[in-house]
C-alpha cells in the first residue's frame, strides 16, 4: 500500500508539473506586453525604413496597448541594429526591422558578421517590401536602358555607379545589372544617403539603383532621370517608368523585403501575438494608405511564409555575392 500511495504521488506530482510547464509559456503570452516594446531598425531617422519602421510601429501599439520605441542602430547595412537584436533577451520586447542586406547578404558578404542571423533571429512576418530605381543624373543623355548600356560601352565599357555600401542590394544590383546589358561598372559606396544624392547631381557618377520612395522624391523634384524598376509592374508612383522586364532584363526582379525579426528562444506564442497584431496593424486602412503613397507594397505574411522566404533569398544573394567575387574582409 505505501509503494502504490508513493506511486500514486509521483504521477500526481508530474501530472501537475507537465501541466504547469505546458500552461506557462501560454499564461505569459496572455500577459504580454506588460512594458514598452522596442523596435530597432538599421536605419537613420528620416529614411524609408524608418518611416515604415515608425508607421507599423504606432499602429501595432494602438493593438498591444503599450508604447513601442524605435530604435534607429544606423551603419553597416543594418548589421548594426541586427547584431543587437540577436544578443537581446529572447523576452518579447526586442523586435527588429531588416532587410535582406543584413540578412540574406551580409552572411555571404563578410566572413567576420558579428552574429549569425538564420541561427539567432527567427522571421516572424514580412509587413511590406518596396522595389529599385535606376536612377541617372538629370543631365544625362540617357532616356531608358538601352541607351543607357549603349552609353556605357561608348565610354569605354565602364560605369562608375553609387551604392549606399558595400553588401546593399544596390551594390550587387548594379553588379547584376553590368553583367546582364554587357558593361563594366565601378561601383562607389557612399556612408550617406545625401552624398548618393550629391554624386548623381554632380554627375560624379553615372547612375544608382534607389528605393522607389528615395526615387520617387529625386526624380519629381527634377533631380534625377528614372529608366527602369526591378518591380514585377510598373509602379503608380512612377507610371512613366518602365520595369526592367519590359526593357528586356528579365533577371532585373530583385526588391527589398522588410520582415519583423525576434531574438532565437523567444516563445511561440509570443511570437504568434507579434506576428498577428504586427499584420493587422500595416494592414489597417490608413496605415496602408500612408506606407503605399510612402512607395511601399504593404504585405503581412504568416510565419511559416516569411521563415520560407527568408531561406531562398538568403540562398539566391549567396549565389549573387559568390559570383561577384566580392569579400567584406
Amino acid at each position: 500500500m505505501k509503494n502504490s500511495h508513493v506511486t500514486r504521488c509521483h504521477l500526481l506530482a508530474g501530472s501537475i508539473a507537465l501541466t504547469l510547464g505546458s500552461a506557462l509559456p501560454t499564461a505569459w503570452a496572455q500577459v504580454y506586453p506588460d512594458k514598452p516594446v522596442k523596435l530597432a531598425v538599421g536605419f537613420a531617422p528620416g529614411t524609408g525604413p524608418d518611416l515604415l519602421a515608425r508607421t507599423a510601429g504606432q499602429q501595432f501599439a494602438d493593438l498591444i496597448k503599450q508604447s513601442v520605441v524605435v530604435d534607429n542602430r544606423s551603419g553597416a547595412g543594418g548589421q548594426i541594429a541586427a547584431a543587437a537584436t540577436a544578443k537581446s533577451p529572447a523576452d518579447g520586447y526586442n523586435l527588429l526591422l531588416a532587410d535582406l542586406s543584413s540578412i540574406s547578404i551580409a552572411p555571404a558578404a563578410f566572413s567576420k558578421l558579428p552574429y549569425d542571423p538564420q541561427k539567432q533571429l527567427i522571421p516572424v512576418t514580412e509587413i511590406a517590401r518596396t522595389d529599385f530605381v535606376l536612377v541617372v543624373p538629370a543631365s544625362s543623355p540617357a532616356r531608358n536602358m538601352d541607351e543607357f548600356a549603349r552609353l556605357a560601352k561608348a565610354q569605354g565599357g565602364k560605369v562608375n555607379f553609387a551604392t549606399f555600401g558595400a553588401g546593399t542590394p544596390g551594390h550587387f544590383g548594379a553588379v547584376m545589372l553590368a553583367e546582364m546589358a554587357g558593361y563594366k561598372t565601378e561601383v562607389i559606396h557612399y556612408r550617406q544617403t545625401a552624398d548618393v544624392i550629391t554624386a548623381l547631381g554632380s554627375a560624379e557618377v553615372q547612375g544608382a539603383l534607389m528605393s522607389t520612395p528615395l526615387a520617387m522624391a529625386q526624380v519629381k523634384g527634377g533631380k534625377m532621370r528614372a529608366l527602369a524598376t526591378t518591380a514585377a509592374k510598373r509602379s503608380a508612383l512612377l507610371p512613366e517608368v518602365p520595369t526592367f522586364i519590359e526593357s528586356g532584363y528579365p533577371k532585373a526582379d530583385f526588391s527589398a523585403w522588410f520582415v519583423i525579426f525576434v531574438p532565437a528562444g523567444t516563445s511561440q506564442p509570443v511570437m504568434d501575438l507579434v506576428q498577428r497584431e504586427m499584420v493587422k496593424a500595416v494592414q489597417t486602412p490608413e496605415t496602408r494608405k500612408r506606407l503605399e503613397e510612402a512607395g511601399f507594397t504593404v504585405s503581412g505574411s504568416s510565419q511559416a511564409e516569411a521563415r520560407k522566404m527568408v531561406q531562398a533569398e538568403t540562398v539566391r544573394w549567396a549565389e549573387v555575392v559568390r559570383n561577384s567575387g566580392f569579400r567584406g574582409d
